[in-house]
Order: structure tokens, then sequence, then C-alpha cells
């Protein structure tokens, strides 16, 4: 069996979502519904909760985090790193998206929507906190649902593997000096402390725990680990919306409000979103990539981590911080946008396979 077959054995079996993430975008309203009902009734629990804190670091919340972040690092195979030269047009066009493009056309995007035009529908005093909360949400590449929206755009496992590998060991290294610069540069101080203690915490120790167990479940054979997948698959999911539950508690007074503040910071979102993945899927056409390449790496440089997002901006900012709520409208967007981006993708099969570059280079 060649090294190539076994990191494609290693993505997960099932080729659909499940009900907990094709329902997202459902899942999040509840919480916002209920988030904000608990907060307005109950707001002595929830300030008892915002106040359990160590060195800046919210206990539960990291803990929820944990959960979140944990399963999602499980799902990717660093040995995958030694295939990465079998595709390498894609997989430079995936990093140009992810590095150089997305994370500083969303603060473009940011600066001209949040300081300018809608600038005086929000509240002054966190226009800054929404600039910073969306280039949290653009900074780190997506990890868990790529193996997703791979599947559904009939993806090559190989290369969706390999570009996730590639991509979390450099956000290791990247995330915080990217962060750190586009903060900079949007004239918002930077909490370099926090900032590097947050990496440590939601990336380095989860990343470590993840592929030590990894290993573990593989030494018991494929079939266990699957299992395991299957199992804690659905706790990251209710991780993520108890998260959400608390945020949105915190958050319930200024979205009474203004309401309309979710649909104003949707709007940079959903443009860099299209603008990625549309410019991911026609660069690949161009260096002569096939449609199994160019259709995850569309999505890869799109989709976003949104629960590590959600995580550095409660912990850089807190929770009743406007870049808290930038990062839960990305969570809320995600998954009706993706699927468009898959729709538009598959459709349009055709027309990419008949690019001069592609004919006779990659059989489909």
């Amino acid at each position: 069996m060649t090294a190539a077959t076994e990191t494609a054995r290693a993505m997960p079996a099932a080729p659909t979502m499940s009900v907990f993430e094709r329902y997202l975008t459902v899942w999040v309203f509840l919480c916002i519904v209920i988030g904000i009902a608990l907060g307005q009734f109950a707001p002595g629990v929830f300030q008892a909760i915002g106040h359990m804190e160590v060195a800046q670091v919210n206990l539960p919340v990291g803990l929820l985090i944990w959960i979140m972040i944990i399963p999602m690092l499980l799902k990717v195979d660093f040995g995958a790193l030694g295939q990465v030269k079998q595709h390498w047009r894609g997989i430079g066009v995936t990093l140009f998206i992810n590095w150089a493009v997305k994370p500083f056309s969303m603060a473009l995007l940011a600066w001209i929507f949040i300081r300018h035009v809608f600038a005086n529908a929000l509240p002054a005093d966190q226009l800054d906190s929404y600039v910073a909360g969306l280039i949290l949400l653009a900074a780190a590449p997506c990890t868990a649902m790529v193996f997703v929206w791979s599947r559904l755009t009939g993806g090559d496992p190989v290369f969706t593997l390999s570009q996730v590998a590639l991509n979390d060991t450099i956000m290791v290294f990247a995330f915080a000096p990217l962060v750190g610069l586009l903060l900079g540069l949007s004239a918002i101080t930077v909490p370099w402390d926090t900032l590097l203690t947050s990496v440590v915490l939601y990336i380095v120790i989860p990343v470590i725990i993840a592929q030590v167990w990894r290993r573990a479940l593989l030494r018991q054979g494929q079939a266990t680990f699957d299992r395991a997948l299957a199992r804690i698959g659905p706790l990251s999911i209710a991780a993520l919306l108890l998260t959400l539950v608390l945020l949105f508690a915190f958050q319930g007074q200024a979205i009474i409000r203004q309401p309309l503040v979710i649909a104003m910071l949707a709007v940079p979102i959903l443009i860099q979103v299209f603008f990625n993945s549309g410019l991911a899927y026609w660069l690949n056409r161009k260096v002569g990539e096939k449609h199994s390449i160019a259709g995850p790496s569309a999505l890869i440089g799109a989709s976003n981590f949104f629960e590590l997002a959600v995580a550095a901006a409660i912990s850089l900012f807190g929770f009743h911080s406007g870049a808290a709520l930038a990062t839960v409208v990305g969570v809320l967007i995600e998954v009706p946008v993706m699927l468009l981006v898959v729709r538009v993708v598959n459709r349009s099969r055709g027309w990419y396979e008949q690019a001069p570059r592609n004919a006779g280079r990659h059989p489909a």
C-alpha cells in the first residue's frame, strides 16, 4: 500500500455532513435566542461565569474551546505533509489565498465597511473591536469542515489532507505575527502577551494533545479511530453551541439595541468568501490543476477556522466585545454560504474542464 493510499484512508468515512453540521445555522440562531433570553433573566449567573478567570483566561470557555478544537485537529494527519509535492500547483494557489490574500483582503473590507460605509450605524466604541474580530476570523484557514467540503465537490483526499496539515503547521508559527501585523495596520492596540498565550492555549497545546491521541487510536486500528471520531464529533459542535449561548448572554443588550449589527457584520464576510473562493478556483484553472484539486482549494481558501477565531476573540477582547460578536457572525453564515460555493463549483465543472491548459494534462 502506498503512502498516498494510507493518507487517503485516514479521512473519515462518511461522505455527508452530520445533522449538527448541516443545520449549524439553525442551531446558531437558537443559541442567539436562548443566550439573549438567559442573559436577560439570569444576568448574575453569567456575570459569575465571566469572572471565572486565571491569567485573563476564562476557565469555562477555555475548557469548551478545547472540546471544540481538539476533535477537529484529531482529523489532521501531519504525515500527509510528505504528499505536498504531488499537487504543488494547487498547494501553492491555496497557500497564496489563505496567507497572502484572505487576511489582508478582510482587513481592507473591514476598513471599508466598518470604518466608513456602516460607521454611523454601528456603536462608535466598538468599531475597532469589530475590525479586530473580522481580522481574527480570516487569519486562520479552516481545518475540520474542509474534509466535508472536499467530499461534496469530489475533491482529492490526499490533496485535502496534505493541504490541511501544511496550513496547520504554518498556523502554529504565523497566526500571532499575522494577527499582530493586521491589527497594527488597522491602528488597533495589540495585546501581545494575551495573543501569544492564546496561540499556546488554543493552537499549540490542542495540536499536541490531538496528535498524541490520534496516534494512540490508530495503533488500535482504523476502525477504532473512525468510531472515536463519530463519538466525539457531536461533542465538538455541542461545545461550540454552548460557547455561543454564553457569548450571546453577554451580548444580548447590544443586539436588542441594534439588531442590524449582525447583518452589517455579515457583509464583508460574505464578500471575502465569494472573492477568495472565486479567485482560488480561477487560479487553479489557469495553472492547469484538475477539478478535484480546484474544488477543495477554493473551499479551503474561502472557509475560516471559526472555532479558533471565537476563542481568540474572547481571550483578547472579552465576551462583551464586538470582536467576539463578529467572529460569531462568521459561524452563523459559514454552512449556508459554503454550501452555495460547493454548488457553484460542482455546476461549473464542465466550464472548468474546457480550459485549454487542462486539456490532456489532468484527466477528471
